[in-house]
């Protein structure tokens, strides 16, 4: 029992750092697509940089978003075996999401993936009734579990493009007359803002991972409390980092060509309010999508500009996709727990 239980969770373990791999390989497009389309840095400056940063984020972030999603089901009760069991599946149907969102190019949302994949097979395998809900605590003015989660990402969005759309108005009162040269110091600034983004964004996703990671720690009987070990962020930091470094290629053309045409200018607002939303979330302890907030502050900065401009039929994919996630993930979390379950 005993040494079963030592190698799933070791094969648990391992899944973890390899979702957050491939997060790192989906989101690192957007976080430098922006920087790629407006010609501020070439791929490869963009990559290191980006990666530093990245590798930095989970380590001086905090842990309060790793405390929401570590938190929001609740396996303590059931056989260890099985609950480990339940976060493998729910995080291999997170990553077969990823994958296959990646391999069309379309920008979803890696958090929509985790929640969905691990909300579904809990429901499936140990009953709702291990999922922290906190609908009831919502209406009472309180975020908790899956209402937080889902708060928060519907929100962030909403935020990133009304203050893409507020901020990108600003800009263009402040610099109307302005020489055309202002755009070689617009691509220098942004050597700044997507340094910030990166960080941000390590600061929020990583420790999405690092949550799952200690909550597989806890369901093993490897630590007495839920508190996130140092080897954990460094673990988790390494691994988003590496999937940096990989890159996503087709998502790039997503977001850096197909929604709005990017320019200096829009690139350098578009990662001010990315960076901006999803550090504040950071510290609420809220979990956002980096892809959602991104995307929509693009799509708020073309609205705030020229609205016919924006391709909206493309905008309108990313959201489709964006409303499927939790529903995909969570049916491929089930399908493979279901095969593990009828070969156990």
């Amino acid at each position: 029992m005993e040494h079963t239980l030592l190698l799933l969770a070791i094969a648990t373990i391992v899944i973890v750092l390899v979702f957050e791999y491939t997060n790192g390989f989906h989101d690192a497009a957007n976080i430098i697509a922006t920087v790629i389309a407006s010609r501020a840095m070439t791929p490869i400056q963009a990559v290191m940089l980006v990666a530093f940063f990245e590798f930095l984020g989970p380590l001086l972030g905090g842990t309060a978003v790793a405390n929401t999603i570590g938190k929001f089901i609740t396996l303590d009760d059931l056989d260890r075996v099985l609950a480990l069991s339940i976060v493998l599946c729910g995080l291999l149907g997170a990553i077969a999401w990823n994958l296959l969102t990646w391999r069309l190019g379309i920008p979803s949302s890696s958090s929509h993936a985790l929640v969905g994949g691990l909300a579904g097979v809990v429901v499936v395998a140990a009953g709702s009734g291990h999922v922290v809900w906190g609908f009831d605590d919502l209406l009472h003015g309180h975020l908790n579990g899956v209402a937080k989660v889902i708060v928060a990402l519907i929100l962030s969005p909403l935020i990133g493009f009304w203050v893409g759309f507020a901020l990108h108005k600003l800009m263009l009162i402040l610099l109307r007359g302005a020489h055309p040269s202002i755009n070689r110091d617009l691509r220098h600034l942004q050597f700044l803002t997507s340094a910030g983004l990166a960080f941000s964004h390590g600061a929020n996703d990583a420790q999405k991972s690092m949550g799952i990671l200690t909550l597989v720690l806890l369901l093993g009987g490897f630590i007495p409390s839920f508190e996130v070990p140092f080897w954990v962020m460094l673990a988790c930091s390494t691994t988003i980092t590496l999937g940096i470094l990989s890159g996503g290629w087709q998502i790039v053309r997503t977001l850096g060509f197909a929604i709005y045409k990017i320019r200096p200018l829009h690139a350098l607002d578009s990662q001010l309010t990315a960076a901006g939303v999803i550090f504040s979330s950071s510290l609420f302890g809220a979990p956002v999508s980096t892809t959602h907030v991104v995307a929509s502050s693009i799509m708020g900065i073309g609205a705030s500009e020229r609205p016919k401009a924006v391709r909206w039929g493309k905008a309108f994919e990313i959201v489709t996709t964006w409303l499927i996630t939790i529903p995909g993930a969570a049916a491929m979390s089930i399908c493979c727990y279901l095969l593990v379950h009828a070969f156990l």
